[in-house]
């Protein structure tokens, strides 16, 4: 599917200004985006994907029951002596209801541009589907920043980070946290605060070992990394591969944005310059202003419906306390008289009426 763009010249003059470094060789693929302005040939999307003016990579939008894919258009050589990376790239996610999450995303390694087309939204996030999940052939390997929680993929909570090799069971998960530098502490990391967040990936293929961080964008690199694994991908990552992200939405979407992202087979991924990553779009939160409303007007009826049971209860104790009339005083006529009666008869029982 052509990619979408909204408004910007699409040339490879343009690309270059934000596409730093582009080097692609045989068994080495190194770039750098710092924003997607005017970076139509290097990206293929599909889905809700599109590039906005300011080169801002939206992933999905609001819209229910939906998938994306972002890739590297050139796919990205690995071999059994090259199978090294390291790529970083900044994300944000705004959930669509206020402390009610829907899907994440996720960063992939796929032997195919064809996920559109035989994986399922939702749970799956555009990887998988209810039969290839698993299996070791799908040759998939992916970084989930996972939003939801699904108890049939083992999930810890609905805001971790998890490694995924072939399946959505993850071969290593941790609740989303990063270590401070400056403040020599680990702090956790709401991944749906609507704040840009950063992701390192550095994958060692001689040691066999990878190592995931993340962290706000103000932040350094951490130097502890919140999931350290010994991992071979030797069988994964396998001939030409490509590289992207995807993302899924179900009845209740998160707006998935990409904000910046680097990869380097040859050593570390370069820095991005947060400086020069585009701005996030303001939302207008509809649903919070909709749950005042729900909450005032469940308030009205739970008060009315108070009300209602008390005039209910009142009315049932007045007539069990009702005088009843005796059968005696049906035949000699009534010897018992209410107040109300006495006060009107006598005027108020005014003494001299006695």
């Amino acid at each position: 599917m052509a990619i979408r763009t909204l408004g910007f010249p699409s040339t490879t003059i343009a690309c270059t200004i934000f596409l730093l470094i582009v080097i692609t060789a045989q068994e080495n693929t190194q770039f750098i985006f710092n924003g997607f302005k005017g970076c139509i040939n290097n990206l293929h999307v599909d889905g809700l994907a599109k590039i906005h003016k300011n080169g801002l990579l939206q992933l999905t939008d609001f819209t229910m029951l939906n998938t994306s894919h972002v890739f590297y258009k050139n796919p990205v050589a690995f071999g059994r002596n090259h199978l090294s990376f390291s790529t970083t790239f900044v994300f944000a996610m705004h959930p669509q209801i206020t402390n009610h999450s829907g899907h994440g995303i996720a960063f992939f390694i796929s032997r195919t541009m064809n996920l559109h087309n035989t994986a399922l939204g939702q749970s799956y996030p555009g990887l998988f589907n209810t039969s290839s999940n698993g299996l070791k052939s799908n040759h998939i390997f992916a970084l989930e920043l996972d939003t939801m929680q699904n108890i049939a993929f083992k999930d810890i909570d609905d805001n971790h980070v998890g490694i995924d090799v072939n399946s959505l069971v993850s071969v290593n998960s941790a609740l989303a946290s990063f270590y401070s530098n400056r403040e020599g502490e680990w702090k956790t990391l709401r991944l749906t605060s609507g704040k840009p967040v950063q992701v390192w990936i550095d994958y060692d293929g001689l040691e066999k070992r990878i190592d995931v961080a993340i962290g706000p964008i103000d932040e350094s690199k951490p130097s502890k990394s919140l999931l350290s694994e010994h991992l071979d991908l030797s069988t994964i990552l396998v001939d030409s591969m490509y590289i992207g992200f995807s993302s899924a939405t179900g009845l209740v979407s998160n707006y998935h944005s990409i904000l910046g992202w680097s990869w380097n087979q040859s050593g570390p991924a370069q820095y991005l310059d947060t400086s020069k990553l585009p701005s996030l779009p303001k939302f207008r939160n509809h649903w919070s202003r909709l749950n005042k409303v729900i909450v005032v007007v469940m308030v009205s009826v739970l008060s009315l419906v108070v009300l209602m049971i008390g005039g209910v209860s009142w009315i049932i104790r007045r007539k069990k306390y009702d005088e009843l009339e005796e059968p005696w005083e049906r035949i000699y006529a009534p010897h018992r008289y209410s107040y109300k009666d006495l006060f009107t008869r006598q005027r108020g029982l005014e003494t001299q009426s006695f």
